[in-house]
């Protein structure tokens, strides 16, 4: 029986003590705590002494009898397994029809989960000196945070605890030396694994409370968040941790402070601290990229004056002279350059030779940003008790419904116990059909790219039509908005549309998916999950942009001989560049899917939970305390899933790839970047803080598969800027005029070179325009357009000039040297940092040294004393001194 038992109180209220040992504090702690008893905002036990480590939930049913007869078996488990508990009536509740069941558990049933689990526990404080303030530290004073805020206990040296060296550990009292994270770790650790089946029966199916919340027999499952989180607990034995974490960290107005990530990981665990620091650290790097994106945009800006080209394209005499062929069959007129006055200018904005500079700038950040989180990992690592960590422990921890649906039994080699397994060829079944389903829903973003290509491709002749002449009424808009601009917007409104309504499938189907194929671990699980749907997200985000980029205007073939979507047949002619080129297209299409997805992403997390709290009627702040129990508080949150990080993470890495793969078109995507980012790491942390429960504690040592995925993305950027710069710029051409064919070393007479002539008499009669316009001179024999070609009556009329393969050699040989240069010195780089710290690394070697001379000298010690009890208790013989002496020794590591 455990000591803790129920009080007797008499009418005078002096308290019987049925079991006089060790209900003194009991007592005292009750007498403490009767304030809070009529309200329940508590996390202890109705005597004020045992701390509430787990809340299950449930209500009455239809099906209660057989639900509760699992509660019964289920509960009755628990209290052989050491646990205590304490149930509230629905009628204690405040909805009058949900039962509280409080789960605490003793120091036992703690100690030896802790010993199967492996948690580290301190034995010594550390006596290693932390490292020396920086030069130039007091810069950051206004950005940090206490010192009791950012390290919420002392540095310790730490050991997996052993119950049988109790007196090793620095444990000064029972009840607060696990903390409450790991307490309700071990107990969801129990939770997991117990089974409700009766004795009689062993029906391994029927185990875990993971099984019992799906089949409804329970409606929550939560530890308890420590206090409200606008106001400090009133018991002194509460940390307040969540009050603190509210104050310092989830509230706007701390966007400029540092995050208190040791508080984070003391009370969410190392996963969820990981996250945090990883975003942070992501969002600190993002300052840097956004400085230089300012400052090359600052440079187009001021060289917006020293555009010649534009000026030529501007001024009426050439641009207003050249007449352009038509951009589409019969609806498209002859239209003159100058037209496209302003989107020139625009182009140039982010078209200009600071672009390079920046895209070899970027290729170099990834890399910087890599190396530098790998330190700050290991780092983190070092100081949260990580280093020696074992993935293992996870990969073990088969996931209950991988036991549920594998029916089949085998003998693990290792355990020699009987597991479930999945045969080879329903494994193989279930890839297949796997792998068939991705391919499908991949084929239909193509698809829906394809349509959305079809639409520009159709809807630019009805802009065309309407934004031709700029005699019209319509010459403001005509003036400001070219047919190209126009197609541009509307189409890349349309595809964000799209890549909503096919993201919201996508999630579902993924989950689906990974699901049927039944990993076998949560690790695997998690793994499976990240690469489908990352893989999904890549080509429903980016496919968009790949096509602006790297297809658009390079396949249109010439007067004459143009080249359609589907074949002549269909009319659908080939999309053509501006002439100021396509990557003022490539930023529309970037600027308004990465803005439009950050915007509808923080919409989602931070204005809808706040919309629900409103229609839901909490009155979160008019003293709930006084209608709501903790638990009750707890229970109306939101759950956090065992997936909630996943998305998390999600929404960052597809943020990485806009920022690295297409930021040569549009320098300032990193400062896009930075401030969602600011503004995301403090909504995320008032979600944590105020909107969900209390998640388990769990460790990570790093970021998982997204490590991986990031270095993928890092890799590829270098080759897409490369190729962004050399086929969607016009920085090649340029460059190639400017040194190769300009009279002067200058840009003069650069649109009139890259333009070339085409006899209107020989365009064929279904490309002609249908109407001419009043403002087009009928004597003119000659259109313009886009491409290095002989004029007509030349020799070889019509086929590429020599300047032609010389801007297309230049561009595959800036790509071999931009790729070479980059590479070169991202792995030059990522060679110079190491991954570990040096002072980390010999600050491991020294604790490892410490922690083995300690429980040497305990070890010791303790045998000093086992040797001198028996001396003095019996006069031993030789025989019995040795055979006492191996069995201590057995004991020693």
């Amino acid at each position: 029986s455990h000591y803790n038992k129920w009080l007797q109180i008499n009418s005078n209220n002096i308290l019987v003590l049925l079991f006089p040992c060790n209900l003194i504090h009991a007592t005292l702690s009750l007498r403490q705590t009767d304030k809070l008893q009529p309200n329940g905002d508590t996390v202890f036990f109705r005597d004020g002494v045992r701390r509430i480590d787990f809340v299950l939930s449930y209500v009455d049913d239809k099906d209660g009898e057989k639900k509760q007869e699992r509660r019964r078996e289920f509960e009755a488990n628990l209290l052989k397994a050491g646990l205590e508990l304490e149930k509230d009536d629905k009628s204690e509740s405040k909805d009058q029809k949900t039962y509280f069941l409080k789960i605490h558990a003793p120091w036992d049933v703690l100690a030896y989960n802790a010993e199967v689990l492996k948690i580290k526990v301190p034995f010594k404080e550390s006596d290693i000196p932390h490292g020396q303030d920086a030069p130039l530290e007091w810069l950051s004073h206004p950005f940090r945070l206490s010192e009791h805020i950012m390290r919420p206990q002392p540095d310790y040296f730490t050991y997996p605890f052993d119950r049988t060296k109790t007196d090793f550990f620095l444990i000064s009292d029972k009840d607060t030396f696990f903390p409450p994270s790991t307490r309700s770790r071990i107990v969801f650790y129990i939770l997991a694994r117990c089974p409700y089946y009766k004795d009689d029966q062993k029906d391994k199916d029927k185990t875990g409370v993971k099984r019992l919340l799906s089949n409804g027999t329970y409606t929550a499952a939560f530890p308890l968040h420590d206090c409200r989180y606008w106001k400090r607990a009133r018991n002194a034995k509460c940390e307040s941790e969540r009050y603190n974490l509210y104050k310092n960290w989830a509230r706007f107005l701390c966007f400029y402070k540092e995050q208190p990530l040791n508080l984070i990981r003391k009370y969410y665990g190392e996963k969820i601290g990981i996250y945090f620091a990883w975003l942070g650290f992501y969002t600190e790097m993002l300052f840097f990229a956004a400085l230089m994106g300012v400052i090359c945009f600052t440079y187009g800006v001021l060289s917006y004056d020293d555009n010649i080209s534009s000026k030529e394209i501007c001024d009426a005499n050439i641009g207003g002279s050249i007449i352009m062929c038509p951009l589409c069959d019969k609806k498209c007129p002859f239209w003159k350059l100058n037209s496209t006055c302003l989107s020139s200018w625009q182009s140039h904005l982010f078209d200009n030779e600071g672009t390079v500079f920046f895209a070899i700038f970027m290729g170099i950040w990834v890399t910087l940003f890599l190396e530098f989180w790998k330190r700050r990992q290991a780092r983190l690592e070092y100081e949260w008790d990580l280093v020696d960590f074992e993935e293992e422990q996870l990969q073990l921890q088969i996931r209950p419904e991988f036991e549920i649906r594998c029916t089949n039994r085998r003998l693990n080699k290792i355990t020699r116990e009987m597991e479930p397994y999945l045969p080879i060829g329903s494994k193989c079944a279930r890839f297949c059909l796997s792998a068939t389903t991705v391919l499908f829903w991949i084929s239909l973003i193509v698809a829906c790219i394809i349509g959305v290509i079809a639409y520009r491709l159709a809807v630019y002749a009805a802009f065309a039509s309407i934004i031709k002449d700029p005699t019209r009424r319509i010459q403001l808009v005509g003036r400001l908005i070219t047919p190209q601009l126009a197609t541009s917007v509307t189409a890349s409104c349309i595809n964000f549309v799209i890549i909503m309504i096919l993201n919201f499938f996508y999630e579902r189907v993924a989950v689906w998916i990974t699901d049927m194929e039944i990993p076998k671990t949560h690790l695997q699980y998690e793994n499976k999950l990240t690469m489908k749907m990352y893989l999904f997200q890549f080509v429903n985000y980016y496919s968009s942009c790949f096509y602006v980029a790297f297809f658009k205007g390079k396949f249109v073939g010439r007067p004459g001989e143009y080249r359609y979507m589907f074949g002549r047949w269909s009319k659908l002619r080939n999309e053509e560049c501006d002439p100021g080129g396509c990557l003022i297209e490539l930023t529309t299409q970037l600027v308004i899917v990465m803005a439009g997805k950050q915007m509808c992403g923080n919409i989602q997390e931070a204005l809808l939970p706040m919309i629900r709290n409103w229609w839901s009627g909490r009155k979160g702040r008019h003293h709930p305390e006084n209608h709501y129990s903790r638990w009750e508080q707890d229970y109306v949150l939101q759950n956090f899933s065992q997936l909630g990080l996943f998305y998390e993470y999600l929404e960052m890495v597809v943020q990485f790839g806009f920022i690295t793969l297409f930021v040569a078109s549009f320098p300032l995507a990193p400062l896009l970047a930075l401030f969602n980012n600011i503004l995301e790491i403090r909504v995320d942390a008032w979600k944590f803080t105020t909107q969900f429960r209390r998640p388990v504690a769990s460790k990570a040592r790093n970021i998982g598969a997204w490590q991986e995925i990031l270095n993928a993305v890092a890799i590829l950027s270098v080759v897409t800027n490369a190729f962004i710069m050399a086929f969607t710029s016009d920085m090649i051409p340029r460059l190639v005029y400017l040194y190769a064919y300009s009279r002067g070393a200058n840009m003069w007479g650069y649109v009139n070179n890259s333009l070339s002539v085409y006899n209107i008499s020989h365009i064929p009669e279904d490309n002609m325009p249908e109407e001419q316009t009043s403002w087009f001179d009928n004597t003119t024999a000659t259109c313009r357009y886009r491409d290095y070609r002989y004029p007509p009556g030349h020799q070889r009329e019509y086929t590429h000039t020599m300047q032609f393969w010389h801007i297309l050699a230049a561009k595959l040989a800036f790509i071999i040297i931009m790729e070479h240069v980059v590479f070169v010195v991202k792995f030059f780089v990522a060679w110079l940092i190491p991954d570990v710290p040096s002072d980390v690394k010999a600050r491991i070697k020294r604790e490892r040294y410490l922690v083995q001379e300690y429980l040497h000298n305990y070890e010791v010690e303790r045998l000093k004393m086992q040797l001198s009890a028996s001396f003095f208790t019996e006069p031993p013989s030789e025989t019995s001194m040795t055979s006492d002496k191996h069995e201590v020794l057995s004991e020693c590591p």
